[in-house]
């Protein structure tokens, strides 16, 4: 992998990028970082330009600087331009699939297809679910008190995953600040969202990838919404798939299909 570093709106990102090709960049949701969104997209480097940024919500050097869905669009905007990318594939994985919505509905020429894993976002009109209200309450009751006593403070929240993701989200948090953290936290547990209306979804006329989410945190009805409203949307299921396969089908079948083999 090929790390590098972009400027957006004065803050100093990170990316990490690798193959050639057509363009896919793969967005990290909050409390997380490119790690994240890493394995989803890795194995399909050897035939396209994989890129997965750092963007501000990634827990660390953002501080206590607000955030909100137009500056993740333009964190995307700035990484485009900076490694001379006119169109690409743009993904995110739950709440990272928020500022890929975000991003193609402020830029929708400069997408060529949409990749959504697992949203959790239903827009402002329907807002979060009474579960959802109550586990990103919980968790930012926890991540306030980074700042004064360390991320160690996060430790709890990763108490039921699998081992070896435990290990690795784990592993990651060591690397995050507690303002930052404070911060990432906060804004998801605001309700903020990327979109108004479910109209505003039938407006992102691009092909578009769905793994569905099905969970407390990504819930069925968000996904039923995306599948509904989405006009060029392709829906599979996040148990019977494997997602980087489903990825790259959809990208070698749908997206990119018209162009000559590299």
């Amino acid at each position: 992998m090929r790390e590098f570093f972009f400027e957006s709106e004065g803050m100093r990102l990170g990316a990490k990028e690798a193959g050639e090709g057509p363009a896919i960049i793969m967005l990290h949701g909050g409390m997380a970082d490119h790690r994240a969104a890493l394995p989803l997209v890795a194995p399909l480097r050897e035939r396209y330009r994989i890129i997965v940024p750092d963007l501000r919500w990634c827990c660390k050097g953002q501080g206590s600087a607000p955030l909100t869905f137009e500056g993740l669009a333009a964190d995307v905007r700035a990484l485009l331009t900076h490694v001379h990318v006119d169109t690409a594939v743009v993904g995110g994985m739950s709440s990272g699939a928020g500022a890929a919505i975000a991003f193609a509905l402020a830029n929708p020429s400069r997408v060529e297809g949409l990749v959504l894993v697992t949203p959790c976002y239903a827009g402002e009109e329907e807002g979060y679910t009474a579960q959802q209200e109550e586990i990103f309450s919980g968790m930012d009751a926890v991540a306030s008190r980074a700042p004064a006593e360390g991320v160690g403070v996060l430790r709890p929240l990763y108490e039921n995953l699998p081992a070896p993701i435990r290990q690795k989200a784990l592993a990651m948090t060591e690397t995050f600040d507690g303002p930052s953290v404070a911060a990432t936290s906060r804004f998801i547990a605001s309700g903020t969202q990327p979109f108004r209306t479910a109209a505003d979804l039938a407006t992102v006329d691009v092909p578009t990838l769905l793994v569905r989410g099905d969970d407390p945190v990504h819930p069925a009805e968000v996904s039923d919404l995306y599948a509904r409203m989405l006009p060029r949307c392709h829906s599979v299921s996040v148990a019977s798939q494997d997602i980087p396969t489903a990825i790259g089908n959809f990208c070698d079948g749908v997206v990119f299909s018209h162009r000559a083999p590299q």
